[in-house]
């Protein structure tokens, strides 16, 4: 299938997960993308697990093609203002202030690809306070906001997967194609800015608007007694999970499930705003009838009553979940030297299709030779370039 992105060049000057997973992002849609590493040892997500081909790495890299460049020596530089000149798109996550210090300035990009949209992530924002300081997906969950509501604070425990930085590598994808349309219409770039902090904030503006417009406390379990989302655990061990929602009918589904219609008689639980208010009160009370039999008897009375319920799995219960195995998320294919590559497709389909191809992540600079190639350089000037450490 043809890629909506076919025809759009991206340069990815980026590591770790926020820039990588917008590259990603725009490379499923069928945009070519080359990822520009240090000679060393490429992006640092690489050996996580030792070696230079880790999961982490392998999770945002698939569908690139990787060049080293010492972008410290004037050589690197030139070549890499060659890419930018082919480049309908720059995407980079460094902190303010690094590419003008390599003399990768906005103007100095600017003057080579007047046509060039630069995408560029940081962790708080390109000024202000905090405008220098390092940033990880733990730093911008606390600072956001979105941490405490997660938190118990007399036994604090950070948990679960990354949240701002994969949240913030969408808002960057989201914000290039944006411009690409612009640019398509107008004949003009636009310089895209996002931020881990900002993005976070963004994605999650219900506690503060909640706050704002009704002085509703905030704390971690407020959004989960005004949704009626619960989790219990079964006579088995195995864990349930249930959200209620608002209509009256899964509330009375869950009770006529359960055999506990006698909670409808309950003051405490009588309507949707004392459930909430007194939300503790009635996890327990549901708590003690759940208990009571294994998970798979509540699931087919739940089923059986149009109670919205998941099973609460682990990641190797997931993939063998009869519908996500129903819906080919889960992919394998071969790296030329690395092996058999796990992968998992966009979470999207065009006309039936999924989109995009399924090329596994490349090695640090498998691909520098080919694309210095496709710059007009002889095999000679390639070795010479790797022979003076600039490639």
């Amino acid at each position: 299938m043809a890629g909506a992105l076919d025809n759009v060049r991206v340069v990815e000057l980026t590591t770790m997960i926020t820039g990588p997973l917008a590259g990603m992002l725009l490379a499923d849609l069928g945009a070519s993308v080359i990822k520009v590493e240090n000679r060393e040892s490429g992006d640092p997500f690489r050996n996580l697990h030792g070696g230079l081909y880790s999961a982490h790495f392998l999770c945002y890299n698939r569908n690139k093609r990787s060049i080293t460049l010492d972008l410290r020596s004037e050589k690197g530089k030139s070549i890499f203002f060659d890419l930018i000149r082919r480049a309908d798109v720059l995407i980079d996550n460094f902190r303010p202030g690094v590419l003008d210090r390599l003399g990768l300035t906005n103007a100095a990009l600017s003057a080579v690809n007047p046509r060039l949209i630069h995408a560029s992530i940081t962790g708080f924002g390109a000024d202000g306070p905090y405008r220098d300081r390092p940033a990880y997906d733990a730093v911008a969950q606390a600072l956001s906001g979105v941490m405490g509501q997660f938190l118990d604070k007399e036994a604090p425990q950070v948990a679960g997967p990354t949240i701002s930085d994969n949240i913030t590598g969408f808002y960057a994808a989201y914000g290039v194609l944006a411009a690409l349309y612009e640019r398509e219409r107008t004949g003009k770039a636009k310089r895209i800015e996002t931020s881990m902090l900002e993005a976070t904030i963004g994605f999650a503006p219900d506690a503060f608007l909640n706050r704002k417009q009704h002085g509703v406390e905030i704390g971690p379990l407020t959004r989960v007694a005004t949704s009626q989302s619960y989790a219990f655990t079964c006579s088995d061990h195995r864990l349930l999970a249930v959200q209620l929602s608002s209509p009256p009918k899964f509330w009375e589904g869950m009770l006529t499930a359960i055999e506990r219609l006698d909670l409808v008689r309950d003051p405490r639980f009588v309507t949707r705003d004392n459930r909430i208010k007194n939300y503790r009160a009635l996890a327990a009370e549901l708590a003690k009838t759940f208990i009571t039999r294994p998970r798979a008897e509540w699931v087919a009375k739940l089923e059986a009553n149009d109670v919205p319920y998941a099973p609460v799995l682990d990641v190797d219960e997931v993939m063998d979940d009869p519908q996500v195995k129903h819906l080919k998320l889960f992919y394998r294919t071969r790296h030329p030297t690395e092996g058999e590559v796990w992968g998992i497709h966009p979470p999207l389909w065009f006309d039936g299709a999924r989109p995009g191809s399924t090329e596994p992540p490349p090695t640090v600079g498998e691909h520098t030779a080919e694309i210095l190639a496709e710059l007009g350089m002889s095999a000679q000037e390639i070795v010479d370039l790797k022979n003076g450490k600039i490639v």
